[in-house]
């Protein structure tokens, strides 16, 4: 599930500020900052879905931003995805929502 975490965090951060024709957001990156697989596997160790959900939303909210917001086509499904995710109360529940964002993300960068 950490990698999972991280791609969907590295994907909006990439939607949000990677630009053509510049070097390409990795991995490593500092804008990453907490969002690599070592936080997010303590987070999911601990079973900390507020704390994984706050991270992850934090990415995601940029993505939106990147996409225009919630009145634009791209913006009401990334924020219905978002939505799914954040409603999650359970760790085992994260998959399936991550998925999606994950799949989204990909299509959309």
């Amino acid at each position: 599930m950490e990698l999972l975490l991280e791609t969907v965090a590295l994907y909006s951060l990439k939607l949000a500020y990677e630009t053509e024709g510049y070097s390409p957001i990795l991995r490593d990156d500092p804008l990453m900052g907490g969002c690599d697989r070592e936080v997010f596997g303590l987070l999911v160790r601990r079973g900390d879905v507020a704390g994984i959900q706050s991270e992850i939303g934090r990415c995601l909210d940029l993505a939106l931003g990147a996409v225009g917001g919630v009145d634009t086509v791209l913006g009401r499904e990334l924020h219905h995805l978002t939505t799914t995710f954040s409603a999650v109360q359970a760790i085992e529940g994260l998959d399936a929502p991550l998925i999606a964002l994950k799949a989204y993300l990909k299509d959309i960068l």
